[in-house]
């Protein structure tokens, strides 16, 4: 689920991205979207895709699952 930018104040932090998220990220990047493309999509810095894409955080999102549950 992609972040309403229209709710955050000019200037204000990007958006957090969630596991789901972070599951998501991984679906897009297998269909070939760039780091970046992504970032734009989640109203989010380009780093946090690549820590994401790194394992660095939400580890475990590239398989879809969550606690045991295919999303």
């Amino acid at each position: 689920m992609a972040f309403d930018s229209s709710r955050r104040a000019p200037g204000a932090p990007s958006s957090r991205l969630s596991f789901e998220d972070a599951t998501e990220v991984w679906k897009l990047k297998r269909q070939g979207w760039l780091q970046s493309r992504i970032a734009a999509h989640f109203d989010c810095n380009q780093g946090r895709i690549s820590e994401i894409l790194n394992r660095k955080s939400h580890v475990g999102s590239e398989s879809g699952h969550h606690g045991g549950t295919l999303l």
